[in-house]
């Protein structure tokens, strides 16, 4: 059920999103306690402002109020993605060439499933990491979960 809920709000969300100038990076849908949560996460160069936040709030609610996907009571959230920004898309992989990052895959590849280091590009469907002095090329396909993140 979820996740019809997720498809459906991202067609709803990821249009009005870019239609305000602002990049939406992802959605997600869950339970905590007794409370449903839909979270919206929007990002723009030099990073969100809470005005940013309240926008997409306002008009994104309006549009579910209409719309109606979603069957019972929930929070609505919309927040940047944080520091430690989520990579979902082919172009984050692009964007963030350089940059460090941690990936986990779904199954153990070339002896481990997790994974730290900096982020050389995309090529033929394969992320490329510069990990423990070595390039590896790790298929997408292959990705369960991937961020930014600091080196503290």
């Amino acid at each position: 059920m979820s996740n019809s809920i997720l498809n459906k709000v991202r067609s709803l969300a990821e249009p009005l999103v870019m239609e305000l100038g602002l990049e939406f990076v992802d959605v997600e849908y869950v339970k905590e306690g007794a409370y449903w949560y839909l979270r919206l996460y929007i990002d723009k160069e030099g990073g969100v402002e809470i005005d940013d936040c309240a926008e997409v709030s306002h008009q994104i609610n309006e549009v579910l109020d209409k719309e109606n996907p979603i069957p019972q009571a929930y929070m609505l959230e919309v927040s940047s993605p944080g520091i430690e920004r989520p990579l979902k898309k082919r172009e984050d992989y692009i964007k963030y060439t350089g940059k460090l990052v941690s990936i986990n895959t779904t199954e153990v590849f070339e002896g481990y499933s997790r994974f730290t280091g900096n982020l050389k590009g995309l090529a033929d469907d394969q992320v490329i990491l510069e990990y423990e002095g070595r390039k590896i090329a790790i298929p997408l396909s292959l990705i369960e979960k991937a961020h930014l993140t600091f080196d503290f």
